[in-house]
């Protein structure tokens, strides 16, 4: 089967015009994962670009996971990590105090959104864990273990809804939720009608995805309270 070459770019060509090009064209040919794509010497001539402009455009690419190198096969597509990039930029001392709040509140509608899988895919298993990270908080009055066994439920909440994409990303929040809040958990006496973690575990063991939903929501409330309209 004939495949086509990449269009040119123009007469002003700039890196990320052959980055768009590049992408373009993957997806016009309709590569796949293990596909080999041209030489660098054609696709730089396809595009009539150099080919120092071809390489660092195929850098560009390299870094977002979308094609690599293999030996004895040239440049090959990969299967990108989607997460990937973001991981390298997630931490609280690069970003600005907008995009740390962004994060923050994305970090809460996760834990909203999360209710239906976690009925879905729970098990006897995944509520056991559960009930050991409550009742070791139950029991302890030290503030950095209550912080940990907090971490530790919801992290364990993600994994109970069996989505390995959700729980990386839940994990890459985390430091962003500890960020903005100040690593800190709010406290249970300054919230007398609060909805407890033991309470979240309760409506997971005997109620309804609907009723999860709205007891995470009221535990999660002192953190939309923080959020300005």
């Amino acid at each position: 089967m004939k495949i086509n070459q990449p269009k040119r770019v123009g007469d002003l060509s700039l890196v990320d015009q052959v980055e768009i090009r590049l992408r373009e064209y993957f997806i016009e040919e309709n590569f796949q994962p293990g596909d080999t794509i041209l030489k660098e010497a054609d696709l730089a001539q396809a595009m009539g670009v150099s080919r120092t402009a071809l390489r660092e455009g195929l850098s560009r690419l390299k870094t977002l996971g979308l094609i690599e190198s293999r030996r004895n096969r040239g440049i090959v597509m990969s299967r990108p990590d989607i997460l990937g990039s973001m991981e390298r930029v997630l931490e609280p001392t690069f970003l600005d105090s907008g995009t740390l709040q962004d994060v923050f509140e994305l970090r809460l509608v996760l834990e909203l959104g999360i209710a239906e899988l976690l009925f879905l895919r729970k098990t006897q298993d995944g509520l056991d864990k559960l009930e050991e990270i409550v009742v070791r908080e139950e029991k302890s009055d030290d503030w950095l273990v209550r912080i940990r066994c907090d971490a530790d439920f919801h992290a364990t909440l993600y994994k109970i809804s069996g989505n390995d994409t959700i729980l990386r990303f839940q994990k890459m929040l985390q430091p962003i939720f500890n960020y903005v809040y100040g690593g800190g958990i709010p406290s249970q006496s300054d919230r007398p009608k609060s909805v407890t973690h033991r309470d979240l575990l309760e409506v997971l063991k005997h109620g309804t995805a609907s009723e999860f939903r709205e007891s995470m929501q009221a535990h999660l409330k002192i953190y939309f309270d923080s959020i300005e309209g």
